[in-house]
């Protein structure tokens, strides 16, 4: 078979978009909606920039690509590529993202409902992983088993709460918090940004191109055409549920006008739009959107790294991978994400470089000599965004002044440019120089 049926198109665009929406992309736009109040647009419009554009984009690079972190890298070299490449991996997979998503999903759907003080996180994260990695030891299946099991339940929730969110609204929205009087529009910029889901669209461009080619599709041109329907349809659906939660957040300030996280503002309209039904309600959605990324992230951690040591199975990989996670998810959601977000910050803009500049890199005549820098640059910059992060600002302030977008985390945004675009010009006289000779 040369090509996919609609059914499979579909089933292909639900497990993409499923893949991504973990507990992280539901809480982050309530909080910013019912902060915001009258300035949720520019806050909303930063937020879908780089929260739906950059991993829309890097999901279309890969497809282009074959779904190769290899081939994404090649421009750094061999070595560095593969260093940023097990990085990538190893932070969105077993050392951060993977058992932040147990962490998460107890706190929000476990924890509410035990009246002691009896820590049941170690019981449950043992059951959440051994679930998991059943799911996670078929990945070609996984346009069967995530896409027509865990999907459309994910889906379905989402779409109960946001068709709520527009026909129920407890309230106006009130007037911006103060951050958000001058700077809304940063603000859902750099909260859009700390979803991460760039770097999620590198990992899970190995699930999406396997699965298309377990379906008989082999052929690149077709495998990269359905790889970027399904990232475009899961942007789609990204693009329609942030809008019904920021309205949802926008709207619920008599609920919860304290509130400080995005967990605090679903709670609360959840009570209020479904009874006491809500909480189960909510427990089931974030236990499912964050099950369905663990998956995704444990096939694509064990993919890649079975690809550069085959001498390791598979599914070794997953068990290991599985094993790692729970036990560093037992440091509770707190310490996880203290350590977890300076690290991610760090690595972040490195791969938008590579993600941005493998559109263009055809037109250089040495790519190492252009991107090279610029990602080294790139990494520079994020590293010291990380140690920010961390509490460890290494910058004086002065130099911090000096430097736009700085208090976005994208002061490495300008210089990364100039220098890619002085870059090119020495790289393109550089050619008109051995061409006259």
């Amino acid at each position: 078979m040369s090509k996919l049926t609609i059914k499979e198109i579909i089933l292909l665009g639900m497990t993409n978009f499923a893949l991504y929406v973990g507990a992280g992309n539901i809480i982050f736009p309530p909080i910013l909606g019912l902060q915001s109040g009258t300035n949720v647009a520019p806050a909303a419009i930063g937020f879908l920039i780089t929260g739906v554009g950059l991993p829309v984009i890097a999901a279309v690079a890969m497809a282009r690509l074959g779904g190769s972190m290899e081939e994404l890298c090649r421009p750094i070299g061999a070595k560095a590529g593969f260093l940023a490449t097990a990085v990538c991996f190893l932070c969105i997979g077993p050392l951060f993202a993977i058992p932040r998503t147990a962490t998460v999903a107890y706190e929000l759907a476990i924890k509410p409902f035990v009246h002691s003080d009896f820590n049941l996180l170690p019981g449950y994260s043992v059951f959440y992983f051994i679930i998991a990695t059943i799911f996670a030891m078929y990945p070609a299946k996984i346009l069967d088993t995530v896409g027509k099991i865990l999907s459309p339940i994910k889906i379905c929730a989402l779409i109960i709460l946001c068709v709520t969110a527009f026909f129920l609204s407890p309230s106006e929205p009130a007037a911006p918090q103060e951050q958000f009087v001058n700077g809304a529009f940063a603000l859902g910029f750099v909260n859009g940004y700390l979803t991460l889901d760039t770097l999620a669209s590198l990992a899970f461009a190995i699930i999406i191109v396997n699965a298309i080619r377990s379906h008989g599709v082999t052929d690149a041109k077709p495998v990269t055409k359905y790889a970027i329907i399904s990232g475009c349809m899961a942007g789609i659906g990204f693009i329609f549920i942030y809008i019904c939660l920021f309205r949802l957040g926008n709207t619920s300030v008599s609920l919860t006008p304290e509130a400080t996280n995005g967990a605090e503002v679903l709670s609360a309209y959840v009570n209020y739009a479904f009874g006491n039904f809500g909480n189960i309600f909510l427990a089931i959605l974030i236990i499912v959107a964050c099950m369905v990324t663990a998956i995704g992230l444990i096939c694509a951690c064990s993919s890649y790294f079975e690809s550069v040591w085959p001498n390791i199975r598979y599914r070794t990989y997953a068990i290991i991978f599985a094993v790692v996670s729970c036990a560093i998810a037992n440091f509770g959601l707190t310490t996880l994400i203290n350590i977890s977000v300076p690290g991610l910050i760090s690595v972040y803009p490195m791969f938008i470089v590579l993600v941005m500049t493998s559109f263009i890199r055809d037109f250089f005549n040495s790519q190492r000599f252009v991107i090279a820098p610029v990602c080294a640059l790139a990494l520079v910059f994020g590293i010291n965004d990380g140690l920010d992060a961390a509490g460890l600002s290494v910058l004086p302030d002065s130099v911090k002044a000096l430097l736009p977008f700085y208090s976005s985390q994208l002061a490495w945004l300008i210089p990364c440019v100039v220098l890619c675009v002085v870059l090119a010009i020495v790289d393109r006289a550089m050619n008109k120089k051995e061409v006259a000779a």
